[in-house]
């Protein structure tokens, strides 16, 4: 008897789910719906930033695999169609199309994709003309089109983490005044406030008003119902467009309803076969899940698409009658505002903190080549460590073009258990025009460890 699989989303995790599913085991072993209740598959949310700057020519490029392309390899993807309910003790699905009409459909597998929310503040004017999240495509066509209509001579970024310093750069692009109004102490709370500080200075060095430590109020309007400004904390700010860059929340109103379980930060618990924990054959991946962090030991909700297609192939392997996992992350992000590079891996102090764990900082500036060789710029890099052990924690990287991989040399020391020492031995490459002899992150990693031992020989009770 043939075997249904439905899949609720059909971006990256739901697809990528689907695909290796059906890679695995034809049709007349397994049936595949997958229900998308937007009008595009398989495509690169991270990308609209750069496509809404300029740097993609339109949203077909961000497109990684079409529904036809889809239903051509015998998954039947049902567009315009939204999940609005989860039945798991019937084993079935209650949808509703573009109509208005609802329909039940049964399963014996489900996977739970469905992404993430962007976070909107419940102030007055919020849902005016011309206040934009990103999080779709149709987001992104939205502003363009409201860019291309209006004589948009503002924009407020509304939140300075990755999408609020992406989409500052985009406004830039199209010749914008841009403020960027950030509710902590210093944008991409991602980092540690001091390395924040290195962006503030950085973006207001391109010409972006950078507002801190202020809450947005209220989005005021004009007679004709269009923003025409943003209230703070700090004052007014004109505006003519606003983007909100606050961040998402896991979707996971189905998934509480349904009487799933859900860890504290509101996404999907699963195994590391990313099966839902206490539900047999219904398995959840991508941004509606929480992914347990491999330097805390905690669960945390970190929305990538990295994480998603790799989660999706999981449980797509798993359904197919093969066996993987997907054992944690250790929290990876690069971004980039113009030609600043913004990168971290692991905990930033704060988290460390939270975590209970005792730990030692270093910070070095270097530069991306020899300082001799043409086009060296410079880079800021910051370790973290533990006490006693010396284990790496976290590194952060603020710098000029070569400085945001780097971070990748971190995310495997991390991922491997290491000590700051042994990342100083890393056998890395170099050649004037790819790095100093020493590599900034390995200066980073000395200089931290010397703290260690330097702390060792002050307290021995410490290790």
């Amino acid at each position: 008897m043939t075997e249904r699989l439905v899949v609720i989303g059909g971006d990256a995790a739901g697809m990528s789910a689907a695909s290796q599913a059906r890679r695995r085991r034809g049709p007349e072993d397994l049936e595949i719906i997958a229900f998308e209740r937007g009008r595009r598959t398989s495509y690169s949310a991270c990308g609209i930033p750069y496509w809404i700057a300029g740097d993609a020519e339109g949203p077909d490029e961000l497109i990684a695999r079409s529904p036809e392309e889809h239903r051509a390899r015998h998954i039947d993807v049902r567009l315009g169609t939204e999940v609005v309910g989860i039945d798991p003790d019937a084993r079935r699905v209650r949808t509703r199309d573009s109509s208005g009409a609802e329909d039940w459909t049964g399963f014996d597998q489900l996977v739970i994709a469905t992404g993430a929310v962007p976070k909107r503040p419940g102030i007055p004017g919020i849902d005016a003309a011309g206040v934009h999240g990103v999080q779709i495509l149709d987001d992104g066509e939205e502003i363009l089109n409201a860019l291309d209509g209006t004589p948009a001579r503002n924009a407020v970024v509304v939140g300075g983490g990755y999408i609020g310093v992406e989409m500052a750069e985009a406004m830039l692009r199209h010749g914008l005044r841009v403020t960027l109004i950030e509710r902590a102490d210093e944008p991409m709370s991602t980092l540690d406030p001091d390395m924040g500080h290195l962006v503030r200075k950085a973006m207001e060095g391109l010409g972006v008003t950078v507002v801190t430590g202020s809450a947005v109020r209220e989005v005021l309007t004009g007679a004709d119902g269009r923003v025409r400004a943003v209230a703070t904390d700090a004052g007014e700010y004109p505006a003519d467009v606003v983007v909100l860059g606050l961040g998402v929340a896991p979707n996971t109103g189905l998934a509480r309803e349904a009487g799933l379980p859900l860890g504290e930060h509101g996404g999907l618990l699963t195994d590391r076969a990313m099966r839902v924990r206490g539900a047999d054959g219904i398995w959840a991946a991508g941004d509606c899940v929480e992914v347990l962090n491999l330097v805390s030991g905690g669960m945390q909700h970190i929305p990538l698409g990295t994480h998603a297609n790799k989660q999706g192939r999981v449980v797509g392997t798993n359904i197919g009658g093969g066996y993987a996992t997907f054992p944690g992350v250790v929290g990876t992000a690069v971004s980039k505002v113009c030609d600043l590079e913004i990168a971290r891996t692991g905990l930033k102090a704060s988290q460390a903190d939270a975590a209970g764990l005792q730990y030692v900082t270093a910070v070095v500036e270097s530069t991306s080549r020899a300082r001799y060789y043409p086009g060296s710029a410079p880079m800021t890099v910051k370790a973290i460590a533990e006490r006693g052990t010396g284990r790496l924690l976290g590194l952060q990287i603020v710098g000029r073009e070569g400085a945001a991989k780097r971070v990748d040399i971190g995310a495997v020391a991390l991922t491997a258990g290491m000590t700051a020492e042994q990342v100083t031995a890393l056998d890395l490459g170099y050649a004037p025009p790819f790095s100093p002899v020493w590599d900034p992150v390995l200066v980073a990693a000395r200089k931290v460890a010397e703290k260690v031992h330097q702390d060792l020989r002050e307290d021995p009770q410490a290790g």
